[in-house]
C-alpha cells in the first residue's frame, strides 16, 4: 500500500469514527466503515485489492 493511501485512509476513517460516536445513531455505520479504514491502514492489508487484483504501489523498477 503506498503511503498516500494509507494517509487518505487514516484521515478519511478517524474522521467517520469521530461522526459515529459524536452523533451516533446511523452514524453507527459510519464507525464501523471507520475502524476498517484505520485497520487496514495500519496492517498495510486490503482484502478488496487482493480480491481484485488492485495496488497502489508504484511498479518496482528493475
Amino acid at each position: 500500500m503506498a503511503l498516500w493511501d494509507i494517509l487518505v485512509r487514516v484521515l478519511v476513517g478517524s474522521i467517520l469514527v469521530y461522526f459515529g460516536v459524536e452523533k451516533g445513531g446511523v452514524f453507527m455505520i459510519a464507525t464501523f466503515v471507520g475502524l476498517v479504514l484505520l485497520l487496514t491502514a495500519i496492517t498495510g492489508f486490503c482484502p478488496l485489492y487482493k480480491i481484485t487484483g488492485l495496488s497502489s504501489k508504484e511498479p518496482e523498477a528493475t
